[in-house]
């Protein structure tokens, strides 16, 4: 099931609920059950997702994927004389997940409103 993030700065964000999960986790909340985001929050928020590393989250789906991904095993060695994969099989990052919802979150701080979800 998606989570939405909604806020009167901005438009609705839906996110896949294993991503969004992820996110607010390092916020210290949970996708769950209804939440917010207020404004005195943000900072430490943003902080916290602009230093995001993968390697921080060995239980999230997209790290997970990732590894994968990046795991060297005897099939990719040998798939060197293949075509390089197209950029519809490279993997996504938590990272490049979290980039609407930090700008979400940016705009919201600028304008003084909060980001609710599951509400």
């Amino acid at each position: 099931m998606p989570v939405t993030f909604k806020s009167q700065a901005t438009g609705n964000l839906v996110m896949i609920a294993a991503h969004a999960e992820a996110l607010l986790k390092l916020l210290g909340k949970t996708a769950t059950e209804p939440g917010i985001l207020e404004v005195a929050d943000m900072p430490r928020a943003l902080a916290t997702l602009h230093a995001l590393d993968p390697d921080q989250l060995p239980d999230s789906p997209a790290h997970a994927a990732d590894e994968a991904a990046h795991a060297p095993d005897a099939a990719n060695r040998q798939a060197e004389d293949k075509p390089p994969v197209g950029f519809q099989d490279e993997p996504v990052t938590l990272r490049q997940r979290a980039a609407p919802f930090v700008r979400m979150i940016e705009q919201a701080q600028a304008e003084g409103k909060p980001i609710v979800w599951g509400v």
